[in-house]
């Protein structure tokens, strides 16, 4: 669908984040004449009056009434695309479209590689434009990692980057590589079910003309078999990792000791991009010194330092348990006191429990809306560490303090959203920050979003 298919109809706009309001930008610059209107959360109200006096407002949530009053609605990610109202409007005619949607509409031409995956796309994704622009191209940055498509539209770049949730991966348009680096069970909330996330998940192969696929995770290798340009990254004849470093077949490329982000898992992700790279015909050996250059993304497995006579590590964006023990991985080997727990979405900790039986951390403080489920789980199995419960994030820190011997590392690695308390992730580490006695400066925003680059010749 493109920007001007809208003119004419009835358009809503739902949803007023970000994306909804680079919607709302975008749509009054091409039909400033159009009357929009705006399905939001009561709180929200003032906020879109103050934005544009002359929209219309509907607070709460819409009915399948409400969203079929409208020929178009432009729908911000997070609200699920499976709603009983939205399927009920969609049946009785309305359409649905979204910021990602439009913005590929709009660019049919653009050079894109779209990143998706349930954890590691926002990491891998950073990688690739960052060893981009170290070979001189001028690459954009944008998506799901915290800049709307929209908000780039009238700009020029190229190469694409852009970073795609499960929400969205049936938004994109035809892109030259889809890569995805794993596939966990998350979102059932969104979703409906765990089939349902990864068949949507997988919807970016659809419109994919190579498809980049993590070897090391089976399942993902048996639904990706039949893509007729399939590539692969993580075994040992590909980009791989192997006697600590980045190898790309049998030759040794780059140390992982020297790699800023910690953990296999951001070796992995380093792979991922390298080889992305390369698929589009770059000189990915060329680009690989830059990788000791690239600055960790916030709430990534992000080390604050040391403090008290502690180290401490911020996760907060880890909302797996397959998350959470990939960051114990990472720091095998020290004593860590692991906080777990936050918004329940009915995960399954089982995984997550079993290794903790096997291998358990040095203490694990459980905490939020489930995290009594997470102790009773664990208590349950027998785990031989100290396993606690508190009811925020606060007491947790407090508890980790007095149960880390010095030296130790506390880490913030929740396994589960942060809605139960917290505004998103991010507010939830800048608290972890400052709880340990850091400076909440220091918790920035990504690095490189947006357009950087030589400009186009």
């Amino acid at each position: 669908m493109r920007i001007a298919d809208l003119a004419g109809h009835r358009v809503a706009i739902w949803g007023f984040g970000r994306e909804g309001r680079a919607a709302l930008r975008v749509l009054r610059q091409r039909c400033p004449d159009q009357p929009f209107t705006v399905l939001c959360s009561a709180a929200e109200v003032e906020a879109v009056h103050a934005f544009d006096a002359a929209l219309e407002v509907i607070a709460g949530e819409p009915d399948a009434a409400a969203l079929a009053r409208f020929d178009i609605v432009v729908k911000s990610p997070g609200i699920s695309a499976y709603k009983p109202a939205l399927l009920a409007a969609q049946a009785q005619g309305t359409r649905f479209t979204s910021g990602t949607a439009l913005w590929f509409g709009e660019n049919p031409a653009a050079r894109v590689i779209a990143v998706t995956g349930t954890k590691g796309k926002s990491t891998t994704s950073a990688l690739i434009a960052h060893l981009a622009r170290a070979l001189g191209v001028r690459t954009a940055l944008a998506g799901n990692i915290g800049l709307p498509l929209l908000e780039l539209l009238d700009q020029r770049a190229d190469l694409w980057v852009v970073e795609l949730s499960s929400f969205q991966t049936g938004e994109a348009g035809p892109l030259e590589l889809g890569v995805i680096t794993s596939l966990y069970e998350e979102h059932l909330d969104w979703h409906g079910s765990p089939e349902q996330y990864v068949t949507d998940k997988l919807r970016l192969a659809d419109v994919s003309r190579q498809w980049l696929v993590n070897a090391l995770q089976p399942a993902l290798l048996e639904r990706t078999q039949h893509h007729p340009h399939r590539l692969l990254f993580g075994r040992p004849e590909d980009w791989h990792v192997a006697d600590d470093f980045i190898c790309r077949g049998a030759q040794q490329v780059f140390p992982v000791a020297q790699l800023t982000a910690p953990g296999l898992h951001n070796a992995l992700n380093a792979c991922a991009a390298l080889a992305a790279l390369e698929a589009l015909g770059m000189d990915a050996l060329a680009a690989e010194p830059a990788l000791a250059r690239f600055r960790p993304l916030p709430h990534r497995l992000q080390p604050l330092g040391a403090h008290g006579g502690w180290h401490w590590v911020n996760d907060s964006i880890s909302t797996t348990p397959l998350a959470t023990l990939a960051a114990l991985e990472s720091l095998h080997g020290r004593a860590v006191t692991v906080l777990v727990g936050g918004h329940d979405r009915g995960l399954d900790w089982t995984p997550f429990v079993d290794a903790m039986r096997h291998a358990p951390a040095h203490a694990i403080i459980c905490m939020g809306s489930n995290g009594a489920r997470i102790e009773s789980a664990l208590r349950t199995a027998g785990v031989a560490c100290p396993v606690l419960l508190v009811g925020d994030l606060a007491s947790a820190v407090e508890t980790a303090k007095t149960h880390t011997p010095e030296n130790g590392v506390i880490l913030l690695s929740p396994g589960a959203p942060s809605f139960d308390q917290f505004k998103d992730y991010a507010e939830r580490g800048r608290q972890f920050s400052a709880l340990a006695g850091f400076d909440t400066a220091r918790i920035v925003s990504i690095d490189g979003l947006g357009i950087e680059g030589s400009p186009r010749d």
